[in-house]
């Protein structure tokens, strides 16, 4: 599966973090499944995997075939199944695109990045350190900033408050439509788009 994409949502296993604000990368890793009316299934490397063609090319062919994969660890540990499938499905680190939280982003817009720094990010530490490489690409979901004096490390284990979640769809939305430009058309393409969204 060479020519295919490895498209991971971040986030924390069990029914405790399905709503906060630090799995909404898993929640765009549904969205584009639910595009592609493909449920996920487990696979050994510790993941739930999708198997989908991502958007759709000129004339209306089906886009790109890719990977949608939701680690089952914690955060943290997110590497170990990146590097995982990342080696089963013969995907090199130019094809990966990691789908996650991010505070340095304004709540709801989207950035899209490849490589450069964590930003603090344990999930995006953990799997640089597993693929031993930072240059690849990031879909970046802007939760803001916690008000006040809140701990940043608290602020992302809390669901989103209730004006958020009245715009999260569209969020989600978004991000999706990025993954999608993204692995159509390229980085830049998707930046110029989402970018000049403000």
């Amino acid at each position: 599966m060479s020519d295919a994409w490895l498209v991971v949502g971040l986030g924390n296993p069990g029914p405790e973090y399905e709503r906060t604000r630090h799995n909404v990368g898993q929640v765009v890793l549904a969205e584009l499944a639910g595009r592609a009316s493909t449920p996920f299934k487990r696979h050994r490397t510790g993941a739930r995997v999708a198997e989908v063609r991502l958007g759709t090319g000129p004339g209306g062919v089906p886009g790109p075939r890719a990977v949608l994969a939701a680690p089952t660890s914690y955060m943290n540990l997110s590497g170990g199944p990146v590097a995982g499938l990342a080696k089963y499905y013969d995907v090199p680190l130019e094809r990966l695109v990691v789908v996650h939280d991010e505070l340095d982003v304004p709540f709801g817009a989207v950035r899209l990045k490849r490589g450069g720094g964590e930003g603090g990010h344990n999930g995006l530490r953990s799997i640089s350190q597993s693929l031993r490489g930072k240059d690849y690409a990031r879909v970046r979901v802007g939760i803001g900033r916690p008000p006040g004096r809140q701990d940043p490390a608290d602020f992302v284990l809390k669901e989103f408050s209730t004006v958020e979640r009245r715009e999260l769809p569209f969020l989600v939305s978004d991000a999706a439509d990025a993954v999608e430009q993204l692995v159509l058309e390229g980085l830049e393409a998707a930046q110029q788009r989402f970018h000049a969204a403000g």
